[in-house]
């Protein structure tokens, strides 16, 4: 059985960082593809960044390009989501998700129970 868990979120003043993991068991992530997502209260869940074979080319949303950071953890079969310079905008609940393939904008197979994310002074 998958099962992703994502850790990592809280609360950070604007211009702070957090440091988002999203580990795996069930599935040996460097054979998968492994997205973050988020979502906004009243908004549309979002693509945040991709990364395939956990060492594969990321992709990143423009919203936080330059700013966010996707990189695997293959010993602890794990992905993890540096996020700096954080705004309020970013405020959401973040999501892993496995699939397997490349990036996808949406079909992901597995999806983690999410980590609330806010961003406030």
């Amino acid at each position: 059985q998958v099962q992703l868990a994502e850790s990592g979120g809280g609360l950070v003043q604007p211009g702070g960082s957090l440091r988002l993991s999203c580990a795996a068991s069930g599935v040996v992530l460097h054979s998968y593809t492994v997205g973050w997502f988020r979502q906004a209260p009243g908004k549309e869940r979002e693509g945040v960044s991709c990364i395939s074979g956990l060492s594969g080319s990321p992709y990143y949303a423009d919203s936080v390009k330059g700013r966010f950071t996707i990189s695997g953890d293959a010993a602890k079969n794990a992905v993890v989501l540096q996020m700096n310079s954080l705004k309020p905008a970013d405020t959401a609940v973040y999501y892993c998700a496995v699939r397997e393939g490349n990036c996808h904008p949406t079909e992901y197979d597995y999806w983690g129970q999410g980590t609330q994310v806010t961003v406030s002074s």
